[in-house]
């Protein structure tokens, strides 16, 4: 029988509830033993180790913008080092640039790859996390993500899948991550609201609570390769409310 998958919690998720040291004891507290972070908490990173440890968390990947990468791409890979992380994932693209056509999607892709090659030397792997944007049809008839894979070709760029901004994009997860399988490392579980249109929170809502079949979903995401399920939420009116039951859902489900 499979071992249940690791359970984290995107940080960015508890950005209004406190500061980084209520934030992450709200993560202990719902029961949490690992943690996504973003790219901000890799610039102190004994800070930032310092504070996990404290709590016995440790991190089981990182956010990392285009930028951070492109400027200072050695210090993200110490960073990631002195931390214990050893996964980083590319969370999306500036939003001026989300509606580019095919040529950039192409280009970013081949830039991704050669990252992803540069910090693997460095024990560190790369992936990229889509949203809905990356679905859009370009001039050449793919959409923005198949054109960023398929340029990256045989580098070992991974990816990151949100399940929900797939569905919310229009497109049948199970395809995607069947279509995929290998390429993905992790997966992000947050839920979509009944009435999502109407809904608050930006119409999400805390996984297992809205219209997603999340048993299903869960095995999908560990048959096409995933090692951790990440529970997120873009936009909760309450962190705590969120992280306690995103805990609850995924721990009793045992993805």
């Amino acid at each position: 029988m499979n071992q249940p998958l690791p359970l984290s919690v995107q940080i960015f998720s508890l950005r209004n509830a406190g500061n980084l040291d209520r934030q992450l004891d709200i993560v202990s507290e719902a029961g949490f033993r690992h943690v996504e972070l973003i790219g901000s908490l890799l610039d102190d990173a004994c800070m930032t180790r310092e504070k996990l440890e404290k709590r016995g968390l440790t991190a089981s990947s990182s956010h990392v913008s285009i930028a951070m990468l492109r400027d200072r791409v050695d210090e993200v890979a110490a960073a990631c080092t002195t931390i214990g992380c050893n996964q980083l994932f590319m969370p999306s693209v500036p939003p001026a640039e989300r509606n580019s056509g095919a040529d950039y999607w192409c280009a970013l892709g081949n830039e991704l790859g050669i990252f992803a090659r540069r910090l693997a030397d460095q024990g560190i792997a790369l992936g990229y996390h889509n949203h809905h944007w990356e679905l859009d049809i370009k001039e050449n008839g793919a959409t923005a993500l198949e054109l960023l894979f398929d340029s990256a070709q045989q580098s070992p760029l991974s990816w990151q899948v949100d399940v929900a901004w797939l569905v919310r994009g229009g497109a049948d997860p199970l395809q995607w991550l069947s279509r995929y399988t290998g390429r993905v490392v992790s997966a992000h579980a947050k839920d979509i609201a009944p009435n999502s249109e109407t809904a608050g929170e930006d119409g999400w809502t805390d996984v297992g609570h809205g219209v997603m079949d999340w048993p299903v979903l869960a095995a999908a995401c560990r048959a096409a390769g995933a090692r951790f399920l990440v529970a997120e939420h873009d936009n909760p009116s309450d962190g705590e409310r969120f992280a306690r039951n995103a805990f609850a859902y995924l721990h009793q489900l045992g993805a």
